[in-house]
C-alpha cells in the first residue's frame, strides 16, 4: 500500500458522522478519517474555512448532498489540498427560488421546536420508494437529526440558499474525482451527477441500484466499494 492518505468525510444536511458509520471501518485502511463538523457556521465559506482549518495538509475528501456543497467551497478557498474527489448524491446547480422558500416554511418550522415534523415530512423524498417504511432507516435518521438540532439546521440551511452555482467551477477541477448517485434519488437526481460528470475532466461515475438520496444508508457495501476504487484509484 502506498503512504496513509487522510480522508475528509462531510455528512449532508441533518446528518451526523452516522451517515459514515458502515464506510468508515474499510477507509480507514487507508489512512485517518476525520468526519467533519458543518454544524457550526451559516454560510458556506464559513463551514468551509472551519473544516480546512482542522484538516491535514492534504487530504482525499468525501461529501454527500449538503456535503458536496462544502466541498465546492473548500476546492474554491484550497484546491491544491484536496488530492482525492468524491461527490455522493449531490448537484453542482444552486438554489431555485422554490427549493428557498421550501427552505425557509422548513427553518420556521424547526425554529417552533418542529424539527421532527420536517424530518417526517421530507423522508418520502430522501429515501428510495421500497425503503420509506424501513423502520432502522427512519431511526437512523431520527438520531441524526436529534444529533444536529434545530439551530444547526437552522445555520446549514442559510448556508445552503446562499451557495454558489458551482458549475463553472468544473472544468477546473483536477483531482481524481468519483460521482455516485442513487438511481432513484429524487432530490439530486441522476442528471445531476452526469452533469458534474461530464464537467470534470476523468470524473468516474457510478449509478447505485435501488437506492435513494441517502446511497450510504441505504446501499453501503455498494457505496463503499465504490469510495474504496476511488482510492485506490
Amino acid at each position: 500500500m502506498t503512504e496513509p492518505l487522510a480522508i475528509v468525510l462531510i455528512p449532508g444536511l441533518l446528518d451526523s458522522a452516522r451517515l459514515y458509520a458502515e464506510q468508515i471501518p474499510a477507509l480507514w485502511r487507508f489512512g485517518p478519517v476525520t468526519v467533519a463538523d458543518h454544524t457550526r457556521d451559516d454560510s458556506m465559506a464559513g463551514i468551509a474555512r472551519r473544516i480546512l482549518a482542522d484538516a491535514p495538509p492534504r487530504f482525499a475528501l468525501a461529501g454527500l448532498s449538503m456535503g458536496g456543497y462544502v466541498a465546492f467551497e473548500i476546492l474554491r478557498q484550497a484546491p491544491a489540498r484536496v488530492v482525492k474527489l468524491a461527490l455522493l448524491d449531490t448537484t453542482a446547480r444552486p438554489d431555485t427560488p422554490e427549493q428557498s422558500a421550501a427552505r425557509r416554511a422548513q427553518m420556521a418550522l424547526a425554529a417552533a421546536g418542529r424539527l421532527a415534523e420536517v424530518l417526517d415530512a421530507a423522508l418520502p423524498r430522501l429515501l428510495h420508494h421500497t425503503r420509506r417504511d424501513d423502520a432502522a432507516l427512519r431511526q437512523v435518521m431520527a438520531l441524526m437529526a436529534q444529533e444536529v438540532g434545530a439551530q444547526g439546521f437552522i445555520r446549514q440551511q442559510k448556508a445552503i440558499m446562499e451557495r454558489s452555482d458551482s458549475r463553472p467551477m468544473l472544468g477546473d477541477i483536477r483531482a481524481p474525482t468519483l460521482v455516485l448517485v442513487g438511481e432513484g434519488d429524487e432530490l439530486t437526481p441522476p442528471e445531476h451527477a452526469a452533469e458534474m460528470a461530464h464537467g470534470i475532466a476523468g470524473a468516474r461515475l457510478v449509478s447505485v441500484p435501488h437506492c435513494g438520496h441517502m446511497s450510504t444508508l441505504e446501499r453501503p457495501r455498494e457505496v463503499t466499494q465504490a469510495l474504496l476504487a476511488w482510492l485506490q484509484a
